[in-house]
């Protein structure tokens, strides 16, 4: 739903704010459906698309491989409630993030290692900025460095990575700045502040092919989440 524009009978989910100056590369996507297409004609739908590409950018960025279920079909509609309400925000604290994941059928497990995808990426100071200079669970010498490249007021769109330690590569060391307490956002940190979660990101942290393997079942899981097919979408 997130690669349809707004048309005249829906507002799409791109706008919506935790999209919006946020999600890009939907232009990658619009080549590879091209060239799918030229090849092989009404085949491979855009969610398949999607969902190999998030498999294969993991292991090209030295992640572990999972066998992606395909017959997804395409949406015909996009929701902006639907993507308001229902991705969780970055100020979230730990109850709201496993409520969150507990009302589309994953466990706290699934959560703390999907959370493990903020290996890689990158934040809009936007998200970050109440955490770095209001919060105290955080490491002071992380937040001063962070603070270079996301001001008090203003550059809101200012990146800063979500790993610090390795922002181009798939490992487990965000769950070892977690353990330092350099989560650079409150949901990230709220794994590791005390809670339920705390021993899985210890976990995770010694030893990296546990996580790779946790990580690999929990995207399968979430690609099963209602997924469309048979004679549905498109």
């Amino acid at each position: 739903s997130i690669l349809l524009d707004d048309n005249s009978t829906f507002t799409g989910e791109k706008t919506a704010l935790p999209n919006a100056n946020s999600v890009r590369g939907f232009d990658v996507i619009d080549t590879i459906k091209t060239q799918v297409e030229a090849a092989c004609s009404g085949v491979v739908s855009c969610a398949d698309i999607l969902a190999i590409v998030a498999r294969d950018s993991v292991v090209q960025l030295g992640g572990p491989t999972w066998t992606v279920l395909l017959g997804r079909r395409d949406s015909t509609t996009a929701s902006l409630s639907a993507a308001n309400n229902n991705i969780p925000s970055p100020a979230s604290n730990l109850s709201a993030l496993i409520s969150s994941f507990t009302a589309h059928g994953l466990s706290t497990k699934d959560l703390v290692a999907l959370s493990g995808g903020h290996t890689i990426g990158q934040a809009r100071c936007t998200t970050f900025r109440a955490r770095i200079y209001n919060e105290s669970n955080i490491d002071t010498s992380f937040a001063t460095s962070v603070k270079s490249s996301c001001p008090s007021a203003g550059g809101d769109n200012t990146l800063s990575p979500l790993d610090l330690a390795t922002p181009t590569t798939f490992d487990n060391k965000y769950y070892t700045d977690l353990g330092n307490r350099k989560g650079l956002l409150h949901s990230d940190q709220q794994l590791f502040s005390g809670g339920s979660t705390n021993s899985q990101v210890t976990t995770y942290s010694a030893n990296q092919n546990t996580f790779f393997t946790d990580f690999a079942a929990a995207m399968v899981k979430m690609g099963n989440i209602s997924p469309l097919t048979g004679t549905s979408g498109q």
